[in-house]
């Protein structure tokens, strides 16, 4: 059995699709979902789903307690899933080329520290840009600077507002994230 945890900060529904594609998949499952903020609705969401959620703010992953819990789950691969704290260098150590991030962009373009959520939908379109889409990535010490393991396309369309591209950019993470998280977890040694 290979044991996922999930990094969320946010409502997390990405962390909801990826719990229940995994529910259906044999030697794989979500082990833990470790949630940054006691306000984030990923709590209820996971609770309803009957999947373990701790809630850890940064101190407790500057004190090491992330990474204690981690073990304590046996996690193999680590997804974050609207996770918006810097992974500290324990947990990076732990886990090389196995810890993954998915981003509301074209990466490398708008990227980097603040531009998450609707920061990155308002970017792209006040730069007048004709496409957008997804970068599923791993991670590293810098902010979406790790190396790009998968990228989708959409068109942006003349009428977008931020929240119209913001909904077909959710399309993609929901559709490939959990595709791309299962072929990575299959290839572990």
């Amino acid at each position: 059995m290979k044991n996922i945890a999930i990094l969320a900060s946010g409502e997390g529904t990405n962390a909801e699709r990826i719990i229940r594609y995994f529910e259906e998949k044999e030697g794989l499952k979500v082990a833990v979902v470790i949630a940054s903020r006691a306000s984030a609705g990923v709590i209820n969401r996971v609770g309803r789903l009957h999947v373990p959620c701790r809630v850890i703010a940064s101190a407790g992953f500057a004190s090491g307690e992330a990474l204690r819990v981690l073990r304590e789950y046996a996690t193999d691969f680590v997804v974050l899933a609207g996770f918006l704290l810097r992974i500290p260098g324990d947990i990076l150590q732990a886990y090389p080329q196995r810890i993954v991030n998915i981003h509301p962009s074209l990466l490398p373009k708008f990227g980097g520290k603040g531009m998450y959520g609707m920061h990155v939908h308002e970017a792209v379109l006040e730069a007048g840009e004709e496409e957008s889409g997804i970068t599923i990535q791993y991670i590293n010490e810098r902010y979406d600077e790790g190396s790009y393991i998968f990228q989708a396309k959409c068109p942006v369309l003349p009428e977008d507002t931020p929240e119209t591209l913001a909904e077909r950019v959710h399309r993609l993470e929901y559709q490939y994230y959990p595709e791309v998280i299962e072929r990575l977890v299959l290839c572990l040694k």
